[in-house]
């Protein structure tokens, strides 16, 4: 199961950052007009919400966990679902959370 979370994470990075990319490639490297592309409409800031909701509980779950199993190299998967999403950051973080 744990690899399985792995290849996950892979492609819960390389499938929205292929899209990131073409939208940069299309409308330049500009991050306010792709968080303005973001809330084009309700549904799109609806879902927006739902996965900054979501980022925010994960970060505070590994927050705590790590603090407590004094694991920090799971610590690495903050920045990876805030850089990448959290289809890339929840993923890693099972990954890294069942390692023996």
């Amino acid at each position: 199961m744990r690899w399985l979370f792995l290849i996950i994470a892979i492609w819960g990075a390389i499938h929205p950052m292929y899209h990131f990319l073409q939208w940069f490639g299309k409308n330049g490297y500009d991050i306010m007009a792709m968080v303005d592309a973001w809330h084009v409409n309700a549904a799109a800031s609806g879902l927006v919400w739902d996965l900054t909701i979501a980022a925010i509980a994960l970060t505070l779950w590994i927050i705590w966990e790590t603090t407590t199993s004094k694991r920090w190299l799971n610590l690495i998967a903050i920045p990876a679902t805030f850089c990448i999403g959290v289809s890339c950051g929840l993923p890693l973080y099972l990954f890294l959370r069942l390692r023996p």
